[in-house]
Formats: structure tokens, sequence, C-alpha cells
């Protein structure tokens, strides 16, 4: 099997289940030695843990090195990028991914007036400033023709709350910013925007259909089929590619569809399938 990115060293943020470690494991399938974080040791009520994300990745036959990091202490993240320094002594591909799904679900499409004033703090804590954060612990260490991928969204218009959309805009904003600072150090930043993924969160807010199939009802958007859905796989395949591209320079501070660079890439999902992005029933 082809190991396009063998030598290489990638951290991923947030990868004890979900799009986080569908990344981690594409990312070491394709040869990099991968570090990832996230704060499940033990099961619990949400199906990941750190300790299965490295078990499939050595299933894959890969290397992944687990480390326990909490994104809310800045002590703890520079801890992780010291011990890649000392290992390694280098850094090729930063995933910013970390995100407090479980702990946003509850408030999805609810008006801003309704929301507890902590759903701010849990999104622009987690899912912003941890990227800033990590971005410069990992700046130092990013070799030439190295890669930061923040994953976002598209928020054009509304999106599924006030707080999740400043997020993901800002997050595209921290996407062009920084690649402007990096272009001369030769590093890319992208932000990569997956489709509807079926992770296990949204697995287990899923409901039988009549024929069957799965079906994601979202308050305020309608029913979601899940059959055409992408796995978190998909996310690490576009991952793996854009880390692989020896032209990547040339969009810096872009933002791609997992399915944009499907087509780009020529890769599919693990079943073979090129996903759409899904609409209501």
């Amino acid at each position: 099997m082809s190991k396009p990115l063998a030598g290489k060293v990638a951290v991923v943020t947030g990868a004890s289940r979900g799009i986080g470690k569908g990344i981690a494991l594409e990312l070491a399938a394709a040869g990099a030695t991968v570090y990832f974080t996230g704060r499940t040791l033990t099961p619990g009520p949400l199906p990941g843990t750190l300790g299965e994300t490295k078990a499939e990745i050595e299933r894959l036959g890969g290397e992944g090195v687990a480390v326990a990091c909490d994104h809310h202490d800045d002590t703890q993240v520079e801890a992780l990028f010291t011990r890649v320094r000392a290992e390694r002594g280098r850094l090729d591909v930063l995933v910013n991914n970390v995100f407090s799904a479980p702990d946003l679900a509850p408030w999805l499409n609810k008006p801003f007036w309704e929301l507890p004033t902590g759903v701010w703090d849990e999104v622009i804590d987690i899912g912003l400033r941890s990227h800033f954060v990590a971005s410069v612990h990992a700046v130092p260490l990013l070799a030439d023709g190295g890669l930061i991928v923040n994953v976002s969204n598209n928020t054009a218009g509304h999106s599924y709350n006030l707080p999740y959309d400043v997020g993901k805009a800002g997050l595209d904003k921290m996407t062009t910013t920084m690649a402007a600072d990096l272009r001369d150090r030769r590093v890319a930043v992208l932000s990569l925007w997956p489709g509807l993924v079926r992770t296990e969160l949204l697995l287990l807010g899923a409901r039988t259909a009549e024929d069957g199939g799965l079906v994601l009802d979202i308050p305020g958007q309608g029913a979601f089929d899940l059959s055409g859905a992408e796995s978190p796989r998909f996310a690490g395949r576009a991952v793996a590619s854009l880390a692989a591209d020896p032209t990547l320079l040339d969009r810096t501070g872009s933002a791609a569809t997992t399915r944009d660079l499907a087509d780009r890439y020529g890769f599919t999902d693990v079943d073979g399938a090129a996903p759409e992005v899904r609409t209501p029933l």
C-alpha cells in the first residue's frame, strides 16, 4: 500500500471520536506518525476513547501517539508540542479539530437570547481560541511545505446557532490571516468544510425510518437522510490528500468542502462512494 506521508509528523486535536478520529486514522494509514489528543480515557455514554483510536490506527498498520489533553488548559497544549519537539524534532501537519459538540447538541437552532451565555464560551474557547493556541505552538515546529488544516463549516446564512456561526466564521478568517502570515515560511493554511458526517454523536441521535434507513431530525432544519452521509474517514482522506500535494501553497488561505477535494484528488469514502451534501427530506 502506498504511504505518501511516510516520514511526516502530524498532530490532530480532538481525536477520541468523530471527524478528528477519522482524520487521525487516514493520516496514519498514509504513513504519517500521528500525535492525537482527547480527554476520554475510559468508555462512557458516548462511544470513543483515545485508546480505541490508537488501536484502530495500529490495525491499519499506522503509528499513533495518544496524548491526553484538555484544550481548555494552555499549559497542556504547550506540553503536547514540547513533546513533539523532543521526540520528533519537527512537525508537518497540524489539524485543528477539537470542538465541544456534545455540549452544544441541546442548543441547536435556538435563538441566541434563549441560549445560556456559557454556550458562547464553549464555542469560542474550544472551537476557536484553542485552534489559535495550538497553531502558536505548532508554527515554530512546522517544516517547509507544512500544512495547517482548520476544520470549519460554511456558515453563509443561518447555520445552527449564533455562537456556532460566529465561531466558524472566525475560524475561516483565522485561516486567511494565518495563511498571509505564513506564506513566506512556505506553510499552507486551509479551512476544511465537511458535509453531514456519521459521527458517533450523530448516530446516537438518529432514528430508524419506515424504510429501515437512518434519519436525523434537526430542530428547525428538518429530517436528514443519513444513507449518503460521510464517514469520518472521508474528511481524513481529504486531509491526507492535501498533505501530499506539493502545490498546496498555491491555494493557501482558501476553504474547500470534502466533496470538492474528493473531486480534485480522486478519493472516495470507505464504502467507495462520493457523498453529496445532504439536504432535509
